[in-house]
Protein backbone atom coordinates (compact mmCIF):
# COMPACT_ATOMS: atom_id res chain seq x y z
CA UNK A 1 0.00 0.00 0.00
CA UNK A 2 1.19 3.50 -0.73
CA UNK A 3 0.58 6.88 0.86
CA UNK A 4 -1.78 9.03 -1.19
CA UNK A 5 -2.48 12.75 -0.90
CA UNK A 6 -6.11 13.93 -0.92
CA UNK A 7 -5.83 15.07 -4.54
CA UNK A 8 -4.54 11.69 -5.64
CA UNK A 9 -7.19 9.51 -4.03
CA UNK A 10 -9.52 9.58 -7.04
CA UNK A 11 -6.74 8.21 -9.27
CA UNK A 12 -6.17 5.09 -7.18
CA UNK A 13 -8.13 1.93 -6.75
CA UNK A 14 -9.64 1.81 -3.26
CA UNK A 15 -7.59 -1.14 -2.07
CA UNK A 16 -4.36 0.67 -2.99
CA UNK A 17 -5.15 3.95 -1.26
CA UNK A 18 -3.79 4.48 2.23
CA UNK A 19 -4.69 7.70 3.94
CA UNK A 20 -2.38 9.14 6.59
CA UNK A 21 -3.35 12.40 8.24
CA UNK A 22 -0.64 15.03 8.54
CA UNK A 23 -0.22 18.81 8.41
CA UNK A 24 -0.47 18.81 4.61
CA UNK A 25 -3.94 17.27 4.40
CA UNK A 26 -5.70 17.86 7.75
CA UNK A 27 -7.42 20.98 6.41
CA UNK A 28 -8.80 19.03 3.45
CA UNK A 29 -10.36 16.38 5.71
CA UNK A 30 -11.54 19.00 8.19
CA UNK A 31 -13.44 20.80 5.42
CA UNK A 32 -14.76 17.51 4.08
CA UNK A 33 -16.15 16.15 7.38
CA UNK A 34 -16.66 19.10 9.75
CA UNK A 35 -20.36 19.45 8.94
CA UNK A 36 -21.02 15.76 9.65
CA UNK A 37 -19.20 15.98 12.97
CA UNK A 38 -21.00 19.22 13.87
CA UNK A 39 -24.36 17.60 13.04
CA UNK A 40 -23.51 14.62 15.21
CA UNK A 41 -22.61 16.89 18.12
CA UNK A 42 -25.61 19.14 17.61
CA UNK A 43 -27.99 16.21 17.50
CA UNK A 44 -26.50 14.92 20.72
CA UNK A 45 -26.50 18.18 22.70
CA UNK A 46 -29.00 20.44 20.86
CA UNK A 47 -26.40 23.13 21.37
CA UNK A 48 -24.08 24.69 18.73
CA UNK A 49 -21.37 25.60 21.25
CA UNK A 50 -21.01 22.02 22.45
CA UNK A 51 -21.21 20.77 18.86
CA UNK A 52 -18.29 23.07 17.98
CA UNK A 53 -16.34 21.59 20.89
CA UNK A 54 -17.00 18.11 19.53
CA UNK A 55 -15.71 19.19 16.11
CA UNK A 56 -12.57 20.64 17.65
CA UNK A 57 -11.81 17.62 19.82
CA UNK A 58 -12.56 15.12 17.03
CA UNK A 59 -10.20 16.76 14.56
CA UNK A 60 -7.57 17.29 17.22
CA UNK A 61 -7.66 13.55 17.86
CA UNK A 62 -7.52 12.89 14.13
CA UNK A 63 -4.44 15.07 13.79
CA UNK A 64 -2.76 13.36 16.76
CA UNK A 65 -3.55 9.82 15.67
CA UNK A 66 -0.71 8.01 14.01
CA UNK A 67 -2.39 5.46 11.83
CA UNK A 68 -3.22 4.60 8.26
CA UNK A 69 -6.80 4.53 7.04
CA UNK A 70 -7.68 1.95 4.42
CA UNK A 71 -10.12 4.18 2.54
CA UNK A 72 -12.23 7.32 2.68
CA UNK A 73 -15.07 5.22 4.17
CA UNK A 74 -12.75 3.89 6.89
CA UNK A 75 -11.61 7.43 7.71
CA UNK A 76 -15.19 8.78 7.75
CA UNK A 77 -16.37 5.97 10.00
CA UNK A 78 -13.42 6.56 12.37
CA UNK A 79 -14.18 10.29 12.55
CA UNK A 80 -17.88 9.78 13.32
CA UNK A 81 -17.01 7.07 15.86
CA UNK A 82 -14.63 9.46 17.64
CA UNK A 83 -17.31 12.19 17.56
CA UNK A 84 -19.92 9.86 19.09
CA UNK A 85 -17.48 8.73 21.79
CA UNK A 86 -16.58 12.33 22.55
CA UNK A 87 -20.28 13.20 22.85
CA UNK A 88 -20.69 10.38 25.34
CA UNK A 89 -17.64 11.51 27.30
CA UNK A 90 -18.75 15.13 27.47
CA UNK A 91 -22.34 14.29 28.40
CA UNK A 92 -21.10 12.22 31.34
CA UNK A 93 -18.73 14.89 32.66
CA UNK A 94 -19.73 16.79 35.79
CA UNK A 95 -19.31 20.26 34.28
CA UNK A 96 -21.85 19.55 31.55
CA UNK A 97 -24.79 21.41 33.01
CA UNK A 98 -24.82 24.69 31.09
CA UNK A 99 -26.89 24.71 27.89
CA UNK A 100 -27.98 27.25 25.31
CA UNK A 101 -31.66 27.11 24.43
CA UNK A 102 -32.52 25.18 21.28
CA UNK A 103 -35.11 27.83 20.47
CA UNK A 104 -32.44 30.55 20.60
CA UNK A 105 -30.26 28.61 18.16
CA UNK A 106 -33.19 27.72 15.89
CA UNK A 107 -33.88 31.47 15.51
CA UNK A 108 -30.46 31.84 13.83
CA UNK A 109 -31.13 29.17 11.21
CA UNK A 110 -32.51 29.99 7.79
CA UNK A 111 -35.07 27.58 6.35
CA UNK A 112 -36.20 27.95 2.76
CA UNK A 113 -39.43 26.09 3.37
CA UNK A 114 -41.68 26.15 6.47
CA UNK A 115 -41.76 22.35 6.30
CA UNK A 116 -37.99 22.25 6.90
CA UNK A 117 -38.42 24.29 10.05
CA UNK A 118 -41.18 21.99 11.34
CA UNK A 119 -39.10 18.91 10.53
CA UNK A 120 -36.04 20.36 12.28
CA UNK A 121 -38.08 21.15 15.39
CA UNK A 122 -39.76 17.75 15.38
CA UNK A 123 -36.46 15.88 15.04
CA UNK A 124 -34.79 17.98 17.74
CA UNK A 125 -37.70 17.33 20.12
CA UNK A 126 -37.26 13.56 19.86
CA UNK A 127 -35.57 11.79 22.76
CA UNK A 128 -31.82 11.53 22.22
CA UNK A 129 -31.77 7.81 21.45
CA UNK A 130 -34.21 8.26 18.55
CA UNK A 131 -32.72 11.53 17.33
CA UNK A 132 -29.21 10.05 17.10
CA UNK A 133 -30.33 7.07 15.00
CA UNK A 134 -32.46 9.19 12.68
CA UNK A 135 -29.60 11.64 12.18
CA UNK A 136 -27.06 8.91 11.41
CA UNK A 137 -29.29 7.08 8.93
CA UNK A 138 -30.87 10.02 7.08
CA UNK A 139 -28.26 12.76 7.30
CA UNK A 140 -25.03 10.75 7.43
CA UNK A 141 -26.17 7.81 5.30
CA UNK A 142 -25.07 4.99 7.59
CA UNK A 143 -26.68 1.55 7.51
CA UNK A 144 -28.30 0.05 10.59
CA UNK A 145 -25.31 -2.29 11.01
CA UNK A 146 -22.87 0.64 10.91
CA UNK A 147 -24.98 2.63 13.39
CA UNK A 148 -25.07 -0.36 15.73
CA UNK A 149 -21.29 -0.46 15.62
CA UNK A 150 -20.97 3.32 16.09
CA UNK A 151 -23.30 3.43 19.11
CA UNK A 152 -22.27 0.06 20.57
CA UNK A 153 -25.81 -1.29 20.51
CA UNK A 154 -27.39 -4.21 18.67
CA UNK A 155 -28.71 -3.86 15.15
CA UNK A 156 -32.14 -4.81 16.50
CA UNK A 157 -31.97 -1.87 18.93
CA UNK A 158 -31.10 0.44 16.04
CA UNK A 159 -34.05 -0.82 14.00
CA UNK A 160 -36.40 -0.47 16.99
CA UNK A 161 -35.20 3.06 17.75
CA UNK A 162 -35.54 4.01 14.09
CA UNK A 163 -39.08 2.65 13.92
CA UNK A 164 -40.14 4.36 17.15
CA UNK A 165 -38.47 7.61 16.13
CA UNK A 166 -40.27 7.57 12.78
CA UNK A 167 -43.59 6.94 14.54
CA UNK A 168 -43.02 9.86 16.90
CA UNK A 169 -41.98 12.12 14.01
CA UNK A 170 -45.08 11.15 12.04
CA UNK A 171 -47.35 11.96 15.00
CA UNK A 172 -45.56 15.24 15.68
CA UNK A 173 -45.71 16.35 12.05
CA UNK A 174 -49.40 15.37 11.74
CA UNK A 175 -50.17 17.54 14.79
CA UNK A 176 -48.24 20.45 13.21
CA UNK A 177 -50.26 20.21 9.98
CA UNK A 178 -53.61 20.51 11.74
Amino acid sequence: MKHVSPAGIENCRKEEAVIRIDSTNIEYYFNLYKDSVFSTGFNWFKNPVDADDIVQETFFRLFRCNRDFESEDHLRFWIIRVAVNECKRVSLSSWFKKKVSLDDYAQTLVFHDPGESRLFSAVMNLPSKYRQVIHLIYYEGYSTAEIADLLNISQTAVTTRLQRGRQRLKKELEVCER
